[in-house]
């Protein structure tokens, strides 16, 4: 990462702590770990935060069970820098959570954050526990079978070694017959299995746990999204601990996908509502702004669109 805004340092050190412990992300239950802020102002602005103004018109596309709850439950994974994490005052932040609030703001409606694991994300929008997923979700065909998905990141995955390169890892392929660390039920997953020449994926609950077991010496590697990945390697003991294994060819990562917000895809005027708000915001250069707040400006969409993810080789 080329900076590190002073609002995430003490997140950072945060995030040290819990990789040096155990799972920090999962309760063991398998299920949603409850709401993550208490009810009230959390689409109030604290600190150096960005913030919109509302667009009454914008807020007039909302569904009518949105509007008469009176806010958007919103699925996120904490801690998952930068995407989202635990400020100094225990405030969530990071870019699911600032862009959630800044969606909120221009839409004229409340947020409520709701802390949940990843491989339970879907099954939280089909229980009615959530509106939508936040956790830098891949956009793909398969998940498009159930979600629709706004695309608000565009970048591939990145393989992080121990400092110095001990397994001597320079390319994807040198990650077969190797252990390789990922979070449980993401696309990385499939694609190290699609490889079909001896990886080991070990599959962990959260994304912290992952890269724990390649700190511990459990996995040689640890693959992730691009933007945790390159946070985490340059973070973590002040960059210290971890490689990034750069792929000249590919400046976005490995096998460049669209990520974004999930929705279930029979919620078509909810998704058009906030295709609209982000749009918005991309116009205003509101997003532009939260992007280059945590560095991911490289990762950036040029304009809201939906259900652009397809399969990757």
């Amino acid at each position: 990462m080329k900076k590190t805004p002073l609002t995430l340092l003490a997140a950072a050190a945060a995030l040290t702590l819990a990789l040096a412990g155990c799972s920090g992300g999962s309760d063991g239950s398998g299920g949603s770990e409850g709401s993550a802020s208490a009810s009230g102002e959390r689409n109030v602005p604290t600190g150096d935060e960005i913030s919109t103004t509302a667009d009454p018109e914008l807020a007039k596309l909302l569904p009518e069970d949105i509007v008469q709850k009176g806010k958007i439950d919103v699925a996120v994974e904490i801690p998952y820098p930068p995407m989202s994490m635990f400020g100094d005052d225990n405030r969530e932040i990071g870019f699911d959570p600032e862009l959630a609030r800044l969606l909120g703001q221009k839409l004229d409606i409340d947020v409520s954050l709701n802390k949940g694991l990843f491989d339970t994300a879907v099954a939280s929008l089909q229980a009615g526990k959530s509106d939508m997923i936040m956790m830098g979700m891949n956009d793909t065909p398969e998940r498009q079978k159930t979600l629709s998905f706004l695309d608000y990141t565009h970048g591939g995955f990145a393989i992080v070694v121990q400092k110095g390169n001990p397994a001597k890892i320079t390319t994807q392929d040198d990650l077969c017959g190797k252990t390789v660390a990922v979070q449980k039920a993401t696309v990385q997953g499939d694609l190290l299995r699609a490889m079909d020449c001896g990886v080991n994926v070990m599959e962990l609950p959260a994304d912290v746990d992952a890269v724990t077991a390649l700190r511990a010496g459990k996995s040689q590697a640890y693959v992730s999204d691009a933007i945790p990945a390159q946070y985490i390697a340059a973070t973590t003991d002040d960059g210290e601990a971890f490689d990034i294994v750069q792929d000249p060819e590919n400046p976005r990562g490995f096998n460049p996908v669209f990520s974004g917000i999930g929705v279930l895809k029979d919620r078509t005027e909810f998704i058009e509502a906030l295709q609209a708000a982000m749009q918005a915001l991309i116009e205003e250069g509101t997003y532009q702004q939260l992007t280059e707040r945590y560095d991911i400006q490289d990762y950036g969409v040029e304009s809201a669109e939906v259900n652009q993810g397809k399969d990757v080789a």
